[in-house]
């Protein structure tokens, strides 16, 4: 990425050293917090994001149609792709999720959006949520930090990094790539060995 005739290489932490992702327990603590929350609706809205990975302004774009029901998967319009055909990606999703969106939705009319908000309420929502994870603040605790988790997550449970690129919807596969920085369980293994 080029701004102002300097390289900005992309990365999961900022430039003054916070993290910009949940770590696993966090993003475990997020998911229980979701289950509790009493309003359904904000429910299936942090777990979608939890479980997708998608932008927040892809998730309110959500319609009935975009909930494969057969299929376990949510189909996402990729907005950051502004070309003039429509980008549509599919993301795998737990069963469970599928069947808290089918008690919580009326999915019988295909165009009708998931959740009416704006996008700023939608983020002081998922905010909220994090607050009862007890989620400490920083760069992290926003719904672009579910995101990075999300990436981060699937890259140690060991998804290729291609299904990966194409699940966040990134065009290029070197976005994709800033997810392979974040040391995982075997590099600790490999840095034990040596410490010992």
């Amino acid at each position: 990425m080029l701004i102002n005739s300097q390289i900005i290489i992309a990365s999961l932490y900022s430039a003054t050293g916070q993290r910009k992702y949940v770590n696993g327990p966090e993003r475990s603590c997020f998911i229980a917090a979701a289950m509790e929350c009493p309003r359904q609706e904000l429910r299936t809205f942090c777990l979608v994001l939890a479980y997708t990975g998608c932008r927040i302004s892809e998730a309110l774009s959500l319609v009935s149609a975009s909930i494969e029901i057969g299929e376990n998967a949510v189909a996402l319009r990729s907005l950051k792709k502004r070309k003039k055909m429509i980008v549509i990606r599919q993301v795998p999703v737990p069963a469970a999720l599928v069947e808290l969106i089918q008690e919580t939705h009326d999915l019988s009319l295909p165009g009708e959006r998931l959740w009416q908000w704006s996008r700023s309420r939608a983020w002081q929502l998922v905010k909220a949520v994090m607050a009862e994870a007890e989620i400490t603040p920083g760069p992290h605790a926003t719904p672009k930090g579910l995101r990075h988790g999300f990436g981060v997550h699937a890259i140690r449970s060991g998804i290729p990094l291609n299904l990966v690129q194409r699940w966040m919807g990134h065009a290029s596969m070197a976005t994709t790539a800033i997810y392979l920085q974040v040391i995982g369980a075997e590099e600790r293994e490999i840095a034990e060995r040596m410490w010992q």
